[in-house]
């Protein structure tokens, strides 16, 4: 019964800088291992960063020093800020929360183009 909602997604220029967001319905995200995934055109997802338990974080070697995931429990929301963005990251961003078997929660998705 856990619903993720993500909003945030747009265009950018390279070098730019753009923060999603993935508000958690249902259930408060510090349980919860919370992840962003993107997948591009023609790729399969993959996973792009990971908040465990509210605290420790870890990143994939192509985001890491310029993507951040962090939460806010004020608004049971988490998010990634995403800086130095490259065409490269181009991508549809999805955000995930797991809890072992019981919680595989996806959010519907939000496109994020970096192009000149």
């Amino acid at each position: 019964q856990v619903q993720l909602v993500e909003s945030g997604g747009g265009a950018v220029q390279p070098g730019g800088s753009l923060r999603l967001s993935c508000a958690v319905i249902g259930s408060r995200f510090s349980p919860l291992t919370m992840a962003w995934y993107r997948q591009a055109l023609g790729k399969q997802r993959e996973l792009v960063a990971t908040i465990v338990g509210g605290g420790t974080t870890n990143y994939a070697d192509s985001v890491k020093g310029r993507f951040t995931i962090s939460g806010d429990k004020v608004e049971n929301t988490v998010y990634l800020e995403m800086t130095s963005l490259r065409p490269e990251d181009t991508a549809v961003y999805y955000c995930n929360a797991k809890m072992g078997e019981i919680v595989n929660a996806w959010g519907q998705g939000t496109q994020v183009t970096v192009s000149s």
